[in-house]
């Protein structure tokens, strides 16, 4: 395992250093859209942080799960075929504007700092900020307990500013707030922290939280949420217009036919919210 693991990272950074040249060619042809342009490549190229099962996930070496089913679709509807990184999460949204990759098709929360810069698809799928602790814990039973506690989650992740945010609540009724935030690379590496003892809490979207006492029952339980609910969607540059028009037309055929809901169903074993109209906040592009 550790073996494919440095292969595929060799293979991931070289691509993700000889992907300006991929892309390169297109702007040729700007007169062009993004959509005729990947279609004249051949190839669309996506960004992906395949650490947030069951949304995108590496099983047997191959990156699975509900929204890899849902690009599989859309990539096969332009007919072309898909060239997909697995990258760290802090490195994409900065990837994808430096045009690194076409698309960057991972779960991604929307808050209006990143709608401003960046454009959002439609929702794949929607969540709560969930505070999780080891099922034997009797510190914490509501989220104000969490004042004076070590917590995690992931660094940059749309979670962080929500716990900075309740850190700043708490603080301001009297109480000492989050003893230490950890963030880490990935979720996966919250969870591994939270079983050994390294942080007393861990704040991750509650679809994530549901699977994660499905596959380790008796381990982990949830004490409540914090922040607002949330969607999680992919990221086009903000002039790809016509891409982002394509996905979610895409997205939106899979709603009509029943489909979405059979792969939220599928991964989830529930569904979830995924409007089409106001999701994205004041000002979003």
């Amino acid at each position: 395992m550790g073996e494919f693991f440095f292969a595929s990272r060799r293979r991931v950074l070289s691509l993700f250093a000889a992907a300006p040249l991929v892309l390169s060619f297109a702007s040729a042809s700007h007169a062009d859209g993004l959509v005729d342009q990947i279609k004249q490549r051949g190839t669309i190229v996506v960004g992906t942080e395949a650490a947030f099962e069951p949304f995108e996930f590496v099983r047997d070496g191959q990156i699975v799960g509900y929204n890899k089913d849902i690009l599989d679709y859309a990539v096969s509807q332009l007919g072309v075929k898909l060239d997909q990184l697995n990258l760290p999460f802090q490195g994409l949204l900065p990837g994808l504007l430096a045009k690194k990759f076409d698309l960057m098709a991972t779960s991604t929360g929307i808050n209006p700092e990143r709608a401003a810069k960046y454009a959002y698809t439609r929702p794949t799928g929607s969540f709560e900020n969930v505070i999780v602790v080891r099922a034997d814990e009797e510190r914490i039973k509501k989220p104000e307990d969490i004042n004076g506690m070590v917590v995690a989650t992931q660094l940059a992740s749309s979670v962080q500013p929500i716990i900075e945010a309740y850190d700043k609540e708490l603080k301001d009724k009297g109480g000492k707030g989050v003893g230490e935030l950890k963030l880490f690379t990935s979720f996966p590496e919250t969870h591994v922290a939270l079983a050994s003892g390294q942080v007393d809490a861990i704040v991750i979207a509650s679809p994530s939280a549901a699977v994660l006492m499905k596959n380790v029952p008796d381990t982990y339980k949830v004490v409540g949420s914090i922040g607002e609910f949330s969607y999680l969607s992919w990221v086009v540059r903000p002039e790809d217009k016509d891409l982002r028009e394509f996905i979610n037309a895409k997205i939106g055929e899979l709603k009509d036919s029943g489909k979405l809901k059979e792969l939220q169903l599928k991964w989830f074993g529930f569904e979830m919210k995924t409007p089409d109209q106001g999701y994205l906040p004041p000002g979003a592009l």
